[in-house]
């Protein structure tokens, strides 16, 4: 997992024994054991990293208009009851314009109003709740829905 992990080593003499993942990946899901020997005595303890993926298909950068998928997937292993997805903050609803199913949220018909702050919130059979965010980039026009620009001789239009 080099160079993606590291232990801080001005911590030992504390007795932090962290690990840090920096980017975490969805193959470094599971279990994970620290023993540390101190004089004759041995201590260890486990830890369990779940994770949890947001992936868009297509890939960055989405076009207004075009479709697009948001699907959100987590290492949990009990059974997925209920996918939520929040925009901004709200909760969406799953009917007219997005469609929710197995954690995926489709969109038919991507505008710019879409950009920003996607949550999607995994509820499981033995009530975990899992959320990721994604920060969702559009490219689209974003401007006057008059496509007529008036501007005075000599001076700039944008």
């Amino acid at each position: 997992m080099r160079p993606r992990v590291s232990v801080q080593d001005s911590a030992l003499r504390h007795g932090n024994f962290s690990l840090r993942i920096d980017p975490v990946r969805s193959e470094d899901a599971g279990l994970y054991e620290a023993r540390v020997a101190y004089n004759r005595e041995v201590q260890s303890c486990q830890v369990e990293l779940g994770v949890i993926t947001v992936t868009l298909s297509p890939p960055s950068p989405v076009v207004e208009n075009e479709p697009l998928l948001l699907s959100c997937n987590s290492s949990h292993r009990a059974s997925l009851v209920e996918t939520r997805w929040f925009h901004n903050g709200c909760l969406v609803p799953t009917s007219g314009t997005f469609c929710s199913l197995h954690g995926a949220l489709s969109f038919l018909r991507p505008a710019m109003s879409d950009a920003g702050s996607w949550r999607c919130q995994l509820r499981y059979s033995d009530n975990e709740i899992i959320s990721a965010t994604y920060n969702l980039k559009i490219l689209g026009f974003d401007g006057p829905t008059n496509p007529v620009v008036y501007a005075a001789a000599g001076s700039a239009a944008d």
